[in-house]
């Protein structure tokens, strides 16, 4: 069994690719024009079609590999209408998923249950959705510039305007006996507000762990003993929790990597964690199911909300776009279908943890409601809820009914720039055009964009919708599309200062100046870049882990004798520790010496080593110069456009890397810039598909300076 390990942003890259190749599935199950205009109906939601429906799914060929195991319920009309298990809850000792008795961690599925005791509170009159929520945390000193307070509404629906704060790595980890209150979490890890409350869109964990703090202070009772005698007790939901303990420890699924392997269980930190920790079955959440959809009546007389309480929670209250949805109370849009955006009738969360993945959708105006947990994270529920909606209730994948708009060339620069998701730093956008819009990202590559309203475009690879958030002078703000992270909003970069030492003819201008607008470099003017500047290797180890947000090692040197006090020591161990520098503890890094090109392109290599076999790159001819142990590394780079202008090919057809050259910062700076745009795995699969290199005839980096 796997030890449980968290995996750096070196291999996110790689992690979302995988679930991008599935959301690009959806095509599919696209209803034509044709058939929007002709009322499609779906076949007859029961049980029957239901048990049909989930056998025919879970025993695709393209399903089978996106599961070890996996549970799921659907409700209808006030009935269970069919509740499978599939595959096995633990592989190794056969023990099949039970949909009664299995046990799954429901990560993000928790916050519609925090945000269900929030609308209790609300109901009886302790607290206001409109109240500034430090009301509610004594002495809880929030740093906010704005004149506007964050409410429990922005908690809610995820629009506080904080600085991201995401679960640490320390905070999964395997001390059971470990206890750490909610309360010393969220006061130990308060973000400050950078955005005005109200004005964007960012999936936000901090922003439900304070809506449970804030359930303990008014009510009076623990968070877990809350929902245990506010919700779990009157539904009947026995085999629910927050603590790893009693049956819900005995009948807890073994969770799997991505290969199938076991991983070993895991504690998380604070203890109990509102927005993530839940633990359920599939049967206790068809209690749940039923009772929101019969308006939050149990039997009797008895509730667990008000009826005013549920229809509250079905209104979505942000949106980018009334085709693109955000956030209701507790609630987020669905998937988007290719032509028809995201419903607005249907509501949705979605949840993740290491090893387990969970997706709850309503669609009230039809009684419905699925709910599908598996202990294995990946797309299973990209392909899932597509396929349900086309079988049952395909009205809601019908096109758009969009009015005729008559795009204007001129007016496209305004959406024009780079953009940077709000949560994932990591996930960068470019738009570019005259004439129309092409947007660049690194798994994608670029793609044309056609406008059909005053801020939605279709993009034309899936036929789905990107949209923008405009301000008052109609310049472009924010992002949102539907590939790299469909929950939450990409912001524009504000233009570069530059830099007095790189003018605008430089040849490494464009990249130097797209790290300035993407925040990568500070982008104040009257400052020198000094271009030429050799790098240094301790300097070269901080610049890549901070471009992937990898933060600095608390942890003293263990991997070289020569770092105590250095100021980048922390950097150069964290890269020890995920295995981009290699050491035994005995010999010297020389921090401040300065890198050669090929050291580099190793460092980066090893980042890259476990995803991509160098025999792939094995055609790329190298001119002299580059030492044996550099080879691979060096023909990775060049595959992957992952150099400057420097870099060209020679009248014999080698390409010179220049590899026993000091590496300078404009140098670096190229390097950077295209880490962050290069398709790397288009240009892997283009190369294995035609056991060729990528063409070497335009300018370097082609794709990312095509992006810029």
């Amino acid at each position: 069994m796997k030890t449980l390990s968290v995996r750096s942003s070196f291999w996110f890259k790689s992690v979302v690719a995988v679930a991008l190749s599935f959301t690009l599935l959806t095509p599919a199950f696209q209803v034509s024009a044709a058939e929007a205009d002709a009322a499609p109906k779906g076949k007859t939601l029961n049980a029957a079609n239901a048990t049909a429906f989930l056998d025919d799914f879970f025993a695709a060929e393209t399903t089978k590999p996106h599961y070890v195991g996996a549970s799921v319920v659907i409700v209808k009309d006030g009935e269970v209408v069919a509740q499978k298990g599939y595959g096995f809850a633990d592989q190794e000792g056969k023990k099949a998923v039970d949909p009664a008795s299995s046990v799954f961690r429901i990560a993000s599925v928790s916050k519609s249950f925090t945000a269900a005791a929030i609308m209790q509170l609300v109901e009886q009159g302790k607290i206001s959705l409109q109240d500034d929520f430090t009301k509610y945390i004594k002495d809880l000193s929030l740093k906010n510039p704005f004149d506007k307070p964050v409410t429990i509404e922005h908690l809610l629906t995820q629009t506080t305007g904080f600085e991201i704060r995401d679960p640490k790595l320390e905070d999964i980890h395997d001390d059971f006996e470990k206890v750490v209150e909610i309360d010393d979490y969220v006061r130990a890890n308060i973000p400050p507000v950078v955005r005005e409350p109200g004005s964007s869109y960012m999936y936000d964990n901090y922003a439900s762990m304070v809506l449970g703090l804030i359930i303990q202070n008014v009510s009076g009772e623990s968070y877990a003993d809350y929902l245990d005698k506010h919700i779990f007790e009157p539904l009947g939901m026995t085999s629910s929790g927050f603590l790893i303990e009693g049956k819900l420890k005995d009948n807890l699924a073994v969770s799997y990597g991505p290969d199938h392997s076991p991983i070993e269980p895991y504690a998380v930190t604070p203890t109990v964690m509102p927005q993530g920790g839940m633990l359920s079955t599939a049967e206790d959440m068809s209690k749940f199911m039923l009772a929101f959809l019969k308006g939050g009546a149990v039997s009797g007389t008895e509730r667990i909300l008000s009826e005013d309480s549920v229809k509250e929670m079905g209104v979505y209250r942000s949106f980018i776009h009334e085709l693109m949805p955000n956030t209701t109370y507790g609630f987020e849009a669905p998937f988007q279908l290719p032509g028809a955006g995201s419903s607005s009738k249907v509501i949705t969360k979605a949840g993740d943890m290491i090893g387990y993945s969970t997706y709850l959708f309503f669609i009230p105006e039809q009684n419905t409601g699925v709910f599908l947990t598996y202990n294995q994270n990946g797309a299973l529920r990209n392909l899932f809820y597509p396929e349900f909606i086309s079988t049952f209730f395909p009205q809601y994948a019908a096109p758009a009914k969009l009015e005729a708009f008559e795009s204007k060339p001129d007016q496209l620069a305004k959406f024009a720039g780079f953009y940077s998701d709000l949560r994932l730093n990591i996930l960068k956008t470019a738009i570019h055009g005259e004439a129309s819009l092409v947007i660049h990202d690194s798994f994608l590559g670029s793609r044309e964009l056609k406008q059909v309203d005053h801020n939605l475009f279709v993009d034309q690879l899936t036929n789905q919708f990107t949209a923008f958030k405009l301000d008052a002078n109609g310049n472009a703000l924010y992002m949102k599309e539907p590939y790299l992270n469909p929950f939450g909003y990409a912001k524009k970069g504000e233009e570069a200062a530059g830099y007095a030492d790189v003018a605008g003819d430089h040849p490494y201008a464009r990249v130097i100046h797209g790290l300035q607008t993407l925040g990568y470099y500070e982008n104040k003017g009257n400052t020198n870049f000094q271009p030429d500047q050799a790098v240094t290797r301790s300097e070269f180890v901080k610049s890549v882990l901070t471009l992937f947000t990898v933060p600095e090692s608390p942890v003293a040197p263990t991997g070289f004798t020569d770092l105590a006090d250095h100021p980048n020591a922390g950097y150069v161990q964290a890269a020890f520790e995920v295995g981009l520098v290699q050491g035994n503890g005995k010999g010297s890094f020389k921090p401040d010496q300065a890198i050669t090109r090929q050291e580099a392109a190793a460092i980066l290599w090893r980042s890259l080593a476990g995803q991509f076999a160098p025999e792939a790159f094995e055609s790329i001819k190298l001119a002299e110069g580059t030492d044996e142990w550099a080879v691979d590394a060096v023909r990775a780079l060049i595959a992957f456009q992952i150099y400057g202008p420097e870099v060209q090919p020679k009248e014999d057809g080698t390409i010179d890397f220049l590899s026993g050259k000091t590496l300078n910062r404009a140098e670096e700076a190229a390097i950077l810039f295209s880490l962050y745009f290069s398709p790397v795995n288009h240009i892997y699969a283009a190369l294995l598909q035609q056991q060729a290199p990528a063409p070497q005839s335009e300018a370097p980096a082609v794709e990312a300076e095509k992006a810029a």
